[in-house]
């Protein structure tokens, strides 16, 4: 099987269904909010399934059996936070990875945006800040 857009999308809906985000909206809309900020195929596929394998209980091994390439499951990997990891190891890591690099770069700034939460608190202006300092790493 070949890796396609349609299907990554797919396993991402199937994947995320039931999950909602931190504004109470339904959590697959923030992975397609990535993948639209994209330009290539295999970018598209990496934002669509960036956090399938982190947050959702899906290997890189069941990736690997749908078909998507060793560039995609790379990628991936590299926007995977590792438990015991320190934040700042994983932008490190994930900056390494052409890839992983516009990715994160999209997921962070998709995650900074206030707007969907209707009554941001501290711990949601301290979380935007990290992101900042991480965005800022990522563009340098």
């Amino acid at each position: 099987m070949t890796q396609t857009l349609e299907r990554a999308i797919a396993l991402a809906a199937t994947a995320h269904a039931g999950q909602v985000d931190k504004g109470g909206a339904p959590y697959i809309l923030h992975p397609l909010k990535v993948m639209l900020r994209m330009s290539t195929l295999e970018e598209r596929i990496v934002a669509v399934l960036h956090d399938v394998v982190e947050d959702c209980g899906i290997s890189l091994d069941d990736l690997r059996k749908e078909g998507f390439s060793e560039e995609v499951l790379t990628a991936i990997a590299s926007v995977t936070k590792v438990p015991g990891e320190s934040y700042e190891d994983f932008v490190e890591r994930a900056a390494q990875n052409p890839i992983g690099r516009v990715v994160k770069l999209a997921d962070l700034e998709e995650n900074s945006d206030l707007s969907r939460i209707a009554s941001p608190s501290w711990e949601d202006l301290e979380r935007v800040e990290k992101y900042r300092r991480a965005i800022g790493r990522l563009r340098s």
